[in-house]
């Protein structure tokens, strides 16, 4: 089975836009926080702001108080002028595109004009549209309604920007034929242009179609109608319970796109719900691979093997010869730590990593233990070394342990950071530290009580690479963190620059191992570690290209380069 998904499924522009500014209204405007009618169509996020006590008011009372958001379909200039006399402050979070469409029809109504708007005529957007055509405004939804309506001097042709592409194609041509000087205008958004053309090709090559989004979003039940169209089976879906799995299981290609306002969580749960119904079904002893490689994802057992590999680079690099118990307290130490934030952080894995948040929900209480015996057992190996890499690494539990909790008391609420997570960005640097300081620091200890220069290049080259791998699955949790709060450095500065700036990191995480091992800074091994920097810089470019999607396989691919650099050192020191 090979699984397809849609490079347009997901938030569009607008969505993104106005979901990002209800979840930021909180802590930016007077509260209580409320929408205009629903935000977007999708039930999922519509739940999940209620849970943050973001209610819905579809009627405009005679008097309010706090913030009221006017959703992304838009609403007719005078509810707006209605909510502004009822007391409410009003965040605008209309779509730029349905903003445009809106500014036509009023434009050209001043001037006479008949809007004839080609949409639902029971959806918000057209209901908001309609509202800046005055009197003259007529909404139709097929060819025939077109025949009856009068024949005007002047008038436009607008359409709905979630609009079928291929209806508005026979709109135009209607006006054409019968009304040339009516002025057409295609309104239709890009996004939604790219997103049908891209279901009509999907359907060429997939045996099935999974449409995933809310069964009242007009953009989406167009996809849903595109695909069947095309004459393949067609799924729309809300979420992965939704999964006809039996009939899914023959199909050997699947394709998934998603609606405008479907968040990537959902569409990323139904991948991760079909990828394991790709590998259990195939031999048992595939099953078998499968079921032990999720077991020490899930445990973070391959996360530490990594860290113990990724230590045993760093110790040869710097030619140290006794280096198993600093590989153990790598392994140790972060199998402790990223099982403690892993329970601590269920709530972004709701999101994030369902099948994870499941897992620790189910076993908290062995992997609570387990933790504390890594832990224990790395702090009583660094005390057998001496006694300073035993305090480093202790003080690093410490505050590892504190990471999710609150040190600042509610009597300084108004402090924006009360905890060390609260801090941006903090999570991905906080771990990149920590993985330098216990792979090349604490080993340069146990044989010198200073830190040469040898040492700092190979620090930062461990802390570049771990750094690249934390952010880069920030990136794939961008859409669960926000909601949840978190500020991670590919929030801060969007997904591009952040994809950027690790491409950079790598490039210059690629010269400290060239030049350092040139001038016999470092030992030789330098150059045959430089396949792992260009390893992570090809998977990232194989995601953004979509060959390569977010699940299960990604995940261990990304985790398998720190593998890759102890094989590496382990054949170089053999050869």
């Amino acid at each position: 089975m090979k699984i397809l998904i849609a490079k347009t499924a997901g938030f569009c522009m607008g969505v993104r836009r106005a979901v990002e500014m209800v979840l930021d209204a909180p802590n930016k405007h007077e509260n209580p926080i409320s929408t205009y009618g629903p935000l977007i169509h999708n039930p999922q996020v519509l739940n999940l702001l209620e849970q943050k006590g973001i209610s819905v008011i579809n009627e405009i009372p005679d008097h309010g108080s706090g913030t009221i958001l006017i959703r992304a379909h838009g609403v007719p200039p005078n509810a707006r002028d209605n909510l502004e006399k009822a007391g409410f402050k009003i965040i605008d979070a209309t779509c730029p595109r349905v903003i445009k469409v809106q500014t036509i029809i009023h434009k050209h109504a001043e001037q006479g004009y008949a809007s004839i708007i080609i949409g639902d005529k029971d959806h918000p957007e057209v209901a908001g549209l309609l509202g800046y055509a005055g009197e003259k405004g007529y909404v139709v939804d097929n060819l025939i309604d077109l025949d009856f309506l009068p024949a005007f001097d002047r008038a436009i042709i607008v359409a709905q920007t979630t609009q079928n592409t291929l209806f508005f194609e026979k709109v135009k041509n209607w006006a054409g034929r019968k009304f040339p000087h009516y002025k057409i205008f295609d309104t239709i958004c890009d996004s939604t242009a790219k997103r049908q053309a891209e279901v009509h090709s999907m359907a060429d090559s997939v045996d099935a179609l999974i449409v995933v989004g809310g069964q009242n979003s007009g953009n989406t039940q167009r996809l849903a109608e595109i695909a069947r169209q095309a004459g393949k089976p067609t799924y729309h879906i809300e979420a992965e319970s939704e999964l006809d799995l039996k009939a899914l299981s023959s199909a050997r290609y699947i394709g998934i796109t998603a609606g405008a306002s479907t968040p990537n969580w959902i569409t990323k749960r139904i991948y991760r719900t079909l990828e394991t119904l790709h590998f259990t079904k195939r031999q048992s002893w595939y099953r078998f691979i499968f079921t032990i490689q999720r077991a020490f994802l899930l445990t973070n057992i391959y996360v530490s093997i990594g860290a113990g590999c990724l230590c045993y680079a760093c110790t040869k690099l710097l030619g140290i010869t006794d280096y198993f118990p600093h590989v153990l307290i790598s392994m140790l130490y972060v199998q402790s730590m990223h099982i403690f934030n892993n329970l601590t952080g269920t709530k972004a894995d709701r999101y994030n990593d369902p099948d994870r948040a499941s897992f620790y929900n189910k076993n908290k209480v062995l992997l609570a233990l387990l933790a504390f015996i890594a832990g224990g057992a790395g702090l009583m190996t660094a005390y057998t070394i001496g006694l300073v890499p035993f305090l480093i690494l202790f003080a690093m539990s410490i505050m590892g342990l504190s990471y999710n909790l609150t040190l600042v008391p509610k009597r300084f609420a108004r402090l924006r950071y009360r905890r060390i997570r609260d801090m941006p960005g903090s999570k991905t640097v906080l771990i990149a530290m920590a993985w330098g300081i216990v792979t090349s620091v604490l080993p340069s200890l146990s044989v010198s009580k200073s830190i040469p220069l040898s040492t700092a290049l190979v620090l930062s080259w461990s802390l570049s690479f771990v750094f690249v791998r934390s952010a880069f699955f920030d990136i794939l949790d961008m859409q669960g963190d926000r909601i949840v709060g978190k500020e991670t450095i590919p929030i801060l500065l969007g997904e591009e620059r952040a994809l950027r700036l690790l491409k950079s990191i790598l490039i210059i995480n690629l010269g400290i191992l060239l030049l350092s091992s040139s001038f016999h800074l470092i030992s030789s091994l330098g150059f045959a570690l430089t396949i792992c920097p260009i390893f992570l810089f090809v998977a990232l470019s194989a995601h953004e290209r979509s060959y390569m999607l977010p699940g299960f396989r990604l995940e261990f691919l990304v985790e398998t380069h720190f593998v890759l650099a102890g094989v590496i050192t382990l054949a170089w020191s053999l050869f």
